[in-house]
């Protein structure tokens, strides 16, 4: 237990869940059992408008929720830290499930731009998690949400590849000889910036999350780093899909549930 200034106790509860609904704008009690997770706010946008949904914009992120699917969205920000925030903020609340929809790079010659990564493992090279657990614990999705993830896309015979992913807080790494060749060393499949520490902090926080990545970029093949019109180019084409796939993989767990 914490003082605040006037002297009265504060909770860990409490601060957590006045963080959330400060920082989204939303109440605690409006938050749904299935979580959807993502970086930008058009995919919140997306979602309140194919809901009916109205969204909220708090000092740092932004939510909508659809009470008929008893699906909420999230637009948590970029990065490790936020990646860790949003988890154990979540936690708190105790979602049934929570579905990252995030980009990746793929390292591998055999992606394509569009194509879905299901991270089976990441590598925490992103330091946050490290608060949360030892670094010799793996950093892994949950398995029942990974399974409807691609029960999902095979139901709708989508491409999509999986293996491990490298979860990182460097930025521009691409420019770094020495660290893509140590990408190539190791043989992840993809990169980002947010998996190992949403998996780590969901493990720790006894969270169930999985993650639905768009492959985004090419980042070491020749010309294949992404740039603001390859970017929105990515967006205007799998945003709505990326949205349905995740969705339907979250309606099938709530669907579980009942």
């Amino acid at each position: 237990m914490a003082s605040s200034a006037n002297g009265a106790e504060l909770s860990r509860e409490r601060i957590a869940t006045e963080t959330l609904e400060r920082y989204t704008g939303s109440p605690a009690g409006e938050f749904q059992p299935q979580v959807l997770l993502t970086n930008f706010q058009h995919y919140v946008d997306e979602f309140a408008q194919d809901s009916g949904a109205s969204s909220t914009v708090g000092s740092a992120m932004a939510a909508a929720h659809d009470t008929t699917e008893r699906i909420s969205i999230i637009r948590f920000g970029i990065g490790s830290p936020n990646a860790a925030l949003i988890m154990d903020l979540l936690s708190f609340i105790e979602p049934r499930a929570v579905v990252f929809l995030g980009l990746c790079g793929g390292l591998s010659t055999k992606h394509h731009v569009g194509d879905f990564f299901l991270p089976a493992a990441a590598i925490r090279d992103e330091g946050t998690s490290h608060h949360y657990l030892p670094e010799r614990v793996p950093a892994m999705p949950y398995f029942h949400i990974h399974r409807r993830l691609s029960l999902a896309l095979d139901g709708r015979e989508l491409s999509y590849r999986h293996g491990i992913i490298h979860t990182t807080n460097y930025r521009f790494w691409e420019f770094d000889k020495q660290f893509r060749d140590c990408l190539v060393a190791e043989k992840a499949k993809a990169i980002d910036m947010e998996c190992a520490t949403l998996f780590s902090v969901a493990f720790a926080r006894e969270v169930r999350v999985g993650a639905l990545l768009l492959i985004s970029d090419l980042p070491l093949a020749s010309g294949g780093i992404k740039t603001k019109d390859s970017s929105q180019s990515i967006f205007d084409q799998y945003t709505s899909l990326h949205l349905e796939v995740g969705h339907e993989a979250l309606a099938r767990i709530r669907d579980d549930a009942l």
